[in-house]
């Protein structure tokens, strides 16, 4: 029996189309890097200041709990410009990606304006809210009142990443980061330790160091995407015009992925201040596990971010068999993924300590533990968090992976996690596991979700009648 291209599209369990994996591992992998050298941004930062002070190297993780807030609200804020304009540009329409560019640009610098006053103003407070150690109080204060100073160039370079991610183009955050590593390693090996007639600045150090990276970072990203960018042809008048509907749109999209991530950001300042009053060395083993963890869970996020882009666009085409298709093949790829990674990280933890020799014995211990725990639950965060942060929500359903966290996290980790700290006086281990046992038990909700497929919705609106467009009327 011969079966025509459209049967055998229908028929197939997973897609056998060679342009769909050139793209995804071709995205993949750029994102994969530059989330690598980001976070080695942060595990330079992390063991420079471990080998200058250990209250140092607590009081700089603290503070990077706030920055990581900021991360989530950006990043949820970028999400849902990914969301709705992947639809668009699946469709070939660049003016409203540029508006929604704009709309989301606009939301970004307001948040990051708002924590860089609240970070100046209040920060003992915050700090106080996570441990009640002065010494390392002290140290976060210092990194924190000039680590503020980057948060509005954060969140501009982070848009006009997410911008040019939604065309394809993820070669150049690769060399931006790549050139920020460079910048802030030398000036933290400059300024931490005064070394080549550099004053010695300790946890400031690397903070001036931070901020001038974020600097050269925005330098860079805004001279491209002005200057030399194709595709977009960005200008400043481009994202000045305020479009209601797309706005209404854009909020409806963007308002759960902001909410999911706000609510991610502060669980995990929370779960700082958990650990953070079970002492010094809980605080410093979580910084060390925790870094470690963000550097081999890059192929994790890359694989989400390339598949966020992908799912998007052949939502705003519209053949459902094709989505069904690369909805199951990307599981598959995402829990080998999960695998690998957990192997990874089990097996560097060794080596991994050896670059923090001045770490007290229980810190050492405790971190080996929290590694080993990592290791095991990386598996769920490779699988539920690509599935729901990729797939589920560029498809047009973020509302599902903002209630999934808003139960797990709130209703049940952190309670039980409070009462094992505080309550039942339990190991520090044990209460690190509780804080991260969610990323296994919400793989059964990924997996149910979304293999039913009632997540594929359609934002793209028509041109003219401004009314959303019927997918299942436009060819594959």
């Amino acid at each position: 029996m011969t079966y025509t291209d459209e049967t055998k599209t229908k028929l197939a369990i997973f897609t056998r189309d060679p342009t769909f994996y050139a793209r995804f591992f071709r995205m993949m992998v750029f994102l994969a890097l530059q989330n690598l050298i980001v976070f080695s941004v942060n595990l330079a930062d992390n063991v420079m200041l471990g080998s200058y002070s250990e209250n140092a190297l607590a009081g700089a993780a603290l503070v990077n709990q706030i920055f990581f807030l900021l991360q989530m609200i950006t990043g949820g804020c970028g999400e849902g410009m990914v969301l709705l304009s992947s639809q668009y540009w699946g469709r070939r329409e660049i003016e409203p990606v540029k508006r929604i560019m704009g709309i989301a640009l606009r939301i970004s610098m307001s948040g990051a304006l708002l924590l860089t006053v609240i970070a100046m103003v209040f920060p003992r407070q915050c700090l106080m809210i996570m441990t009640k150690e002065p010494e390392v109080i002290a140290e976060g204060i210092e990194y924190m009142r000039v680590l503020a100073l980057s948060f509005l160039i954060f969140a501009v370079s982070n848009m006009l990443f997410n911008v040019l991610r939604v065309v394809e183009n993820v070669r150049l955050g690769t060399f931006v980061s790549l050139c920020t590593l460079v910048i802030n390693i030398s000036l933290n090996y400059c300024l931490i330790f005064g070394n080549f007639g550099f004053p010695r600045l300790g946890s400031r150090g690397a903070a001036v160091a931070t901020v001038a990276a974020r600097v050269a970072e925005l330098i860079i990203v805004l001279s491209y995407v002005l200057f030399k960018e194709k595709v977009l042809k960005l200008r400043f008048r481009d994202i000045l015009p305020f479009d209601r509907q797309l706005f209404g749109d854009f909020l409806r999209v963007s308002t759960p992925a902001m909410v999911t991530s706000g609510i991610w950001g502060l669980a995990m300042i929370i779960q700082s201040a958990i650990l953070g009053h079970l002492g010094v060395s809980a605080t410093a083993a979580s910084s060390v596990a925790t870094t470690v963890f963000q550097v081999l869970t890059v192929i994790i996020y890359g694989s989400s971010s390339s598949s966020s882009v992908i799912i998007g666009q052949a939502v705003g085409i519209g053949n459902r068999d094709v989505i069904k298709q690369y909805a199951r093949t990307l599981q598959v790829i995402f829990i080998c993924f999960g695998i690998l990674t957990g192997i990874a990280l089990f097996a560097s933890r060794e080596f991994v300590l050896t670059l923090y020799p001045n770490l007290s014995d229980e810190t050492r211990e405790l971190a080996l533990k929290f590694m080993t725990v990592l290791s095991v639950t990386v598996v769920g965060t490779g699988y539920q968090v690509c599935v729901l942060g990729g797939i589920v929500k560029a498809g047009g359903s973020p509302k599902i992976q903002m209630i999934n966290d808003m139960v797990s996290m709130w209703c049940i980790v952190l309670p039980i996690a409070i009462l094992a700290a505080f309550v039942w006086k339990l190991p520090p281990v044990v209460v690190f596991f509780i804080l991260k046992c969610d990323q296994i038990f919400k793989c059964g909700v990924a997996a149910i979700v979304c293999n039913r497929y009632r997540w594929i919705k359609n934002w793209v609106r028509d041109p003219v009648t401004g009314k959303l467009v019927d997918p299942s009327k436009t060819k594959a």
